[in-house]
């Protein structure tokens, strides 16, 4: 974990505000926040989200009021994903239920915490994954809330049972209800990956039917494979093709590559098995829907014409 020095600490080792400046212009020094200094390599290294995490840090460290990381700002602690989200502002929920303040760069929320709404995370209290997921619906799009609700889901952090629950126990009259209410509809612990939630949220969003994710397939008793989103009635199913799922699922010895056409091999066996078209959607499908949803439907539209010429 990155070391956070505020300034009353440097001077207190006997730095200067000049000393402190030099060490800013070398390098040696970068300042993610007014007044909070890391080791400037340290801070070079780091990926937005681990920058944004150390401003948050910071943030909390300055704080005058008992607080805690929250909405978008506990998701780095938590390994969430924060796709399409700004990090921007530190979000910090007050421990005190009083009034928030805001200034630059960060939003404090009053907001009562109940037992098991906040959680420590490598001696740093946040808010906890199930309420975590609510504070954002009412911030980020559906798409975005989607994505950290199937991540924690398929995890195993709580049930959709359960975050219905605490949603209906007292939250239920925050900000973006109806964001809320629909994200809770949509989402699915089948659904592994950013990809794919973005894949079912582009479905739903299109007025696709609604597919069944993970969707087994079986050679003979042995299970062969789990489709990411299968349409049996239409005769397709949907594969997100991230470069993840390669990487994730290489044999010892394997490339990429090796990995790709073993891919391909077991896609030619499943459309042997079922019939059925495969669809392969990549990020930069995702990027451009109206596209997408031309060639989604022109396959579609091909199938049934082959079913109905058989």
């Amino acid at each position: 974990m990155t070391d956070i020095a505020l300034r009353s600490e440097l001077i207190a080792l006997g730095q200067t505000d000049r000393s402190i400046a030099r060490s800013l212009r070398n390098g040696w020094l970068a300042r993610p926040r007014r007044g909070a200094y890391v080791d400037g390599n340290v801070w070079a290294g780091l990926a937005t989200e681990g920058q944004y995490a150390v401003r948050v840090r910071a943030a909390v460290r300055q704080a005058r009021a008992d607080v805690v990381p929250s909405h978008t700002s506990a998701l780095p602690f938590l390994d969430a994903p924060v796709f399409h989200m700004s990090l921007q502002d530190v979000h910090l929920t007050r421990k005190d239920g009083r009034a928030g303040r805001h200034e630059a760069g960060i939003q404090q929320h009053r907001g009562t915490l109940l037992d098991g709404d906040v959680v420590t995370v490598n001696g740093m209290e946040v808010t906890a994954p199930m309420r975590a997921t609510l504070e954002v619906a009412t911030l980020a799009p559906v798409e975005s809330s989607l994505v950290v609700l199937n991540h924690f889901l398929h995890r195993g952090d709580f049930t959709g049972q359960q975050i219905r629950e605490r949603y209906e126990c007292g939250m239920d009259g925050w900000a973006n209800s109806l964001n809320t209410d629909l994200l809770l509809r949509l989402g699915d612990r089948r659904i592994e990956s950013v990809g794919e939630s973005r894949t079912y949220y582009f479905l739903w969003r299109h007025h696709f039917p609604a597919p069944e994710p993970q969707f087994e397939v079986y050679d003979g008793a042995t299970l062969l494979a789990y489709l990411d989103f299968a349409f049996p009635e239409l005769g397709i199913w949907l594969e997100f093709d991230g470069k993840v799922k390669y990487v994730k699922y290489l044999r010892p010895g394997e490339t990429v590559l090796d990995a790709i056409l073993r891919e391909r091999t077991r896609e030619n066996r499943i459309a042997e098995l079922t019939g059925w078209r495969c669809i392969r959607i990549t990020w930069a499908d995702l990027a451009d829907p109206a596209a997408l949803e031309r060639r989604i439907r022109g396959v579609i539209a091909a199938v049934a014409s082959a079913r109905r010429a058989s």
